[in-house]
Protein backbone atom coordinates (compact mmCIF):
# COMPACT_ATOMS: atom_id res chain seq x y z
CA UNK A 1 0.00 0.00 0.00
CA UNK A 2 1.08 3.56 -0.70
CA UNK A 3 -0.30 6.72 0.86
CA UNK A 4 0.01 10.48 0.65
CA UNK A 5 -0.05 11.93 4.15
CA UNK A 6 0.24 15.13 6.12
CA UNK A 7 2.51 14.86 9.14
CA UNK A 8 1.76 16.88 12.23
CA UNK A 9 3.47 19.77 13.94
CA UNK A 10 5.42 19.06 17.11
CA UNK A 11 2.69 19.85 19.66
CA UNK A 12 -0.02 18.07 17.64
CA UNK A 13 2.24 15.05 17.16
CA UNK A 14 2.90 15.01 20.90
CA UNK A 15 -0.81 15.15 21.69
CA UNK A 16 -1.55 12.13 19.47
CA UNK A 17 1.41 10.26 20.96
CA UNK A 18 -0.09 10.95 24.39
CA UNK A 19 -3.30 9.26 23.19
CA UNK A 20 -1.23 6.32 21.94
CA UNK A 21 0.52 6.11 25.34
CA UNK A 22 -2.77 6.23 27.28
CA UNK A 23 -4.07 3.29 25.29
CA UNK A 24 -0.85 1.32 25.71
CA UNK A 25 -0.69 2.05 29.46
CA UNK A 26 -4.22 0.68 29.77
CA UNK A 27 -3.10 -2.54 28.07
CA UNK A 28 -5.08 -1.74 24.91
CA UNK A 29 -4.07 -1.89 21.26
CA UNK A 30 -2.25 1.30 20.28
CA UNK A 31 0.01 2.60 17.56
CA UNK A 32 2.52 3.24 20.38
CA UNK A 33 3.53 -0.40 20.05
CA UNK A 34 4.33 0.01 16.34
CA UNK A 35 8.02 0.90 16.62
CA UNK A 36 8.94 1.27 12.95
CA UNK A 37 10.89 4.49 12.34
CA UNK A 38 8.27 5.43 9.71
CA UNK A 39 5.43 5.23 12.26
CA UNK A 40 4.32 8.68 13.28
CA UNK A 41 0.98 10.43 13.70
CA UNK A 42 -0.34 11.58 10.33
CA UNK A 43 -3.41 12.47 8.30
CA UNK A 44 -3.77 10.26 5.22
CA UNK A 45 -4.99 12.14 2.15
CA UNK A 46 -4.86 9.25 -0.34
CA UNK A 47 -4.02 5.57 -0.07
CA UNK A 48 -4.05 2.56 -2.34
CA UNK A 49 -2.11 -0.51 -3.35
CA UNK A 50 -1.59 1.01 -6.79
CA UNK A 51 -1.51 4.67 -5.76
CA UNK A 52 0.46 6.73 -8.28
CA UNK A 53 1.07 10.45 -7.95
CA UNK A 54 1.99 12.81 -10.75
CA UNK A 55 5.06 15.03 -10.61
CA UNK A 56 2.83 18.09 -10.07
CA UNK A 57 2.20 16.99 -6.47
CA UNK A 58 5.71 18.21 -5.63
CA UNK A 59 4.49 21.80 -6.11
CA UNK A 60 1.22 21.71 -4.18
CA UNK A 61 2.41 22.00 -0.58
CA UNK A 62 3.11 25.75 -0.49
CA UNK A 63 0.08 26.25 1.77
CA UNK A 64 1.69 24.32 4.62
CA UNK A 65 1.59 24.59 7.52
CA UNK A 66 -2.15 24.01 7.55
CA UNK A 67 -4.11 24.45 10.76
CA UNK A 68 -6.29 21.49 11.74
CA UNK A 69 -8.81 21.00 14.51
CA UNK A 70 -9.92 17.74 16.10
CA UNK A 71 -13.56 17.15 16.99
CA UNK A 72 -13.95 13.72 18.57
CA UNK A 73 -13.29 10.04 18.12
CA UNK A 74 -14.46 7.82 15.28
CA UNK A 75 -14.58 4.02 14.95
CA UNK A 76 -14.18 2.29 11.57
CA UNK A 77 -14.72 -1.42 10.89
CA UNK A 78 -11.47 -3.32 10.33
CA UNK A 79 -12.57 -6.91 9.81
CA UNK A 80 -14.75 -9.26 11.81
CA UNK A 81 -14.95 -7.99 15.39
CA UNK A 82 -12.05 -5.54 14.92
CA UNK A 83 -12.05 -1.76 14.61
CA UNK A 84 -9.87 1.26 13.95
CA UNK A 85 -10.04 3.98 16.59
CA UNK A 86 -9.14 7.49 15.43
CA UNK A 87 -9.38 11.19 16.21
CA UNK A 88 -11.67 13.01 13.76
CA UNK A 89 -10.25 16.04 11.99
CA UNK A 90 -12.67 18.86 11.17
CA UNK A 91 -12.41 19.22 7.38
CA UNK A 92 -11.65 22.92 6.83
CA UNK A 93 -12.04 24.46 3.38
CA UNK A 94 -8.25 24.62 2.99
CA UNK A 95 -7.87 20.93 3.89
CA UNK A 96 -10.66 19.88 1.53
CA UNK A 97 -9.14 21.93 -1.30
CA UNK A 98 -5.70 20.41 -0.74
CA UNK A 99 -7.23 16.93 -0.64
CA UNK A 100 -9.17 17.51 -3.88
CA UNK A 101 -6.10 18.94 -5.67
CA UNK A 102 -4.06 15.92 -4.64
CA UNK A 103 -6.67 13.56 -6.05
CA UNK A 104 -6.59 15.44 -9.35
CA UNK A 105 -2.92 14.43 -9.55
CA UNK A 106 -3.12 10.78 -8.52
CA UNK A 107 -4.62 7.48 -9.60
CA UNK A 108 -5.25 4.18 -7.89
CA UNK A 109 -6.55 5.59 -4.61
CA UNK A 110 -8.93 3.55 -2.49
CA UNK A 111 -12.52 4.70 -2.89
CA UNK A 112 -12.77 5.69 0.78
CA UNK A 113 -9.95 8.23 0.36
CA UNK A 114 -11.54 10.00 -2.63
CA UNK A 115 -13.19 13.42 -2.29
CA UNK A 116 -16.80 13.09 -1.10
CA UNK A 117 -16.00 9.72 0.55
CA UNK A 118 -13.02 10.61 2.75
CA UNK A 119 -13.19 10.93 6.52
CA UNK A 120 -10.31 13.07 7.76
CA UNK A 121 -8.78 11.41 10.81
CA UNK A 122 -5.59 10.51 12.67
CA UNK A 123 -5.43 6.85 13.69
CA UNK A 124 -4.88 5.90 17.33
CA UNK A 125 -5.32 2.10 17.23
CA UNK A 126 -5.88 -0.57 14.59
CA UNK A 127 -7.53 -3.97 14.94
CA UNK A 128 -8.98 -3.17 18.36
CA UNK A 129 -11.54 -5.79 19.44
CA UNK A 130 -15.08 -4.52 19.82
CA UNK A 131 -15.27 -5.41 23.50
CA UNK A 132 -12.31 -3.08 24.17
CA UNK A 133 -13.80 0.03 22.54
CA UNK A 134 -15.42 1.22 25.79
CA UNK A 135 -12.19 0.89 27.82
CA UNK A 136 -10.32 2.60 24.97
CA UNK A 137 -12.69 5.57 25.04
CA UNK A 138 -12.29 5.79 28.83
CA UNK A 139 -8.50 5.70 28.50
CA UNK A 140 -8.63 8.59 26.03
CA UNK A 141 -10.74 10.70 28.35
CA UNK A 142 -13.19 11.46 25.56
CA UNK A 143 -16.34 10.42 27.38
CA UNK A 144 -18.41 13.14 29.00
CA UNK A 145 -20.91 12.67 31.75
CA UNK A 146 -24.62 13.01 31.14
CA UNK A 147 -27.98 11.39 31.67
CA UNK A 148 -30.57 9.71 29.50
CA UNK A 149 -33.87 11.01 30.80
CA UNK A 150 -36.48 9.32 28.62
CA UNK A 151 -37.08 6.86 25.82
CA UNK A 152 -38.97 7.35 22.61
CA UNK A 153 -39.84 5.53 19.43
CA UNK A 154 -39.20 7.39 16.17
CA UNK A 155 -41.39 6.45 13.21
CA UNK A 156 -39.77 7.72 10.04
CA UNK A 157 -42.78 6.96 7.87
CA UNK A 158 -45.04 9.28 9.89
CA UNK A 159 -42.26 11.48 11.30
CA UNK A 160 -43.65 11.12 14.79
CA UNK A 161 -42.32 10.13 18.16
CA UNK A 162 -44.02 8.08 20.84
CA UNK A 163 -42.84 8.20 24.45
CA UNK A 164 -41.83 4.80 25.81
CA UNK A 165 -42.29 4.14 29.51
CA UNK A 166 -42.80 6.96 31.98
CA UNK A 167 -40.92 10.24 31.59
CA UNK A 168 -39.26 11.03 34.93
CA UNK A 169 -39.85 14.39 36.54
CA UNK A 170 -36.78 16.60 36.64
Amino acid sequence: MRSAELTLGESTDSSIRTDWARLAEAGLPSLATHTSPSNRPHLTLAAGNELAVGSAVQDMWGGLPLDIRFSGVVVFPAGPGKYVLARLVVPSAALLQLHARLHEQCTGAYANTLPDAWTAHVTLARRIPGHLLGPAMAALDVLTEGQCMAARLWDGSTRTTTTLGVTPKV
